[in-house]
């Protein structure tokens, strides 16, 4: 992370979804975030973004990636004010 906490590389990685492999690219904070979440699920991170991938529409998946990951983290917070 940069000393301005705005830059993060992007880590390309190959998922699963619905019996095809394609790819996906997120800044490390966001693989950790869904790996987070998926954890919190009791579910595989792949599991999770073929469910974000479903409900998705015409998006990019991997903006509907980070859409996803941050109203996780919204409700959270919203949860414990």
């Amino acid at each position: 992370m940069s000393a301005t906490g705005l830059s993060e590389t992007v880590i390309k990685r190959s998922v699963m979804i619905a019996g095809h492999r394609t790819s996906v690219s997120l800044e490390q904070p966001f693989w950790d975030a869904l790996r987070e979440i998926a954890e919190n699920r009791q579910t595989s991170v792949a599991a999770l973004i073929a469910d974000i991938d479903t409900a998705r529409g015409d998006s990019n998946l991997s903006s509907a990636i980070r859409v996803f990951v941050l109203a996780q983290f919204r409700q959270a917070a919203a949860a414990r004010a």
